[in-house]
């Protein structure tokens, strides 16, 4: 039975992407997402959430996405979730589960200031589709 791991998500850069390489000289570019929701409750007050994506992208989409995006832009995601682990040089293990995106498209127009957007202080060319290389790892 095959499964389903697909994720997409519409929010904010909360920093500006960073791009490294592995050992092999392929590209990878990290930045974090947020998305805010909101809601009434039952005792007619508005109420704001906000949640934090941990965005990882490869190859040709990790250039493009270190190239173009910058923090306090809206963004498009569409990827898959991932979960890895790694132990400490003091033995403690630690966990990530990161999206590893596969689809980026940049929306609305220049970035805002992260200060000025509501929910997003935690961390410190509109309409343009980028379909990103798939990559099993």
């Amino acid at each position: 039975m095959r499964g389903l791991n697909k994720v997409m998500i519409i929010g904010t850069l909360g920093r500006d992407p960073e791009m490294r390489y592995t050992p092999a000289g392929r590209p990878v570019t990290s930045f974090s997402v947020a998305t805010t929701r909101g809601w009434t409750n039952a005792n007619g007050e508005r109420k704001e959430e906000t949640e934090w994506f941990n965005v990882v992208a490869w190859g040709n989409l990790a250039e493009i996405c270190k190239q173009r995006l910058r923090k306090g832009q809206q963004v498009y995601i569409e990827g898959r979730l991932q979960t890895r682990g790694w132990e400490d040089a003091d033995g403690k293990k630690h966990f990530r589960t990161e999206l590893v995106a596969q689809e980026m498209i940049i929306l609305g127009g220049r970035p805002q200031p992260v200060e000025e957007q509501p929910g997003l202080e935690e961390e410190s060319g509109a309409g343009e589709e980028v379909v990103g290389e798939e990559f099993p790892f």
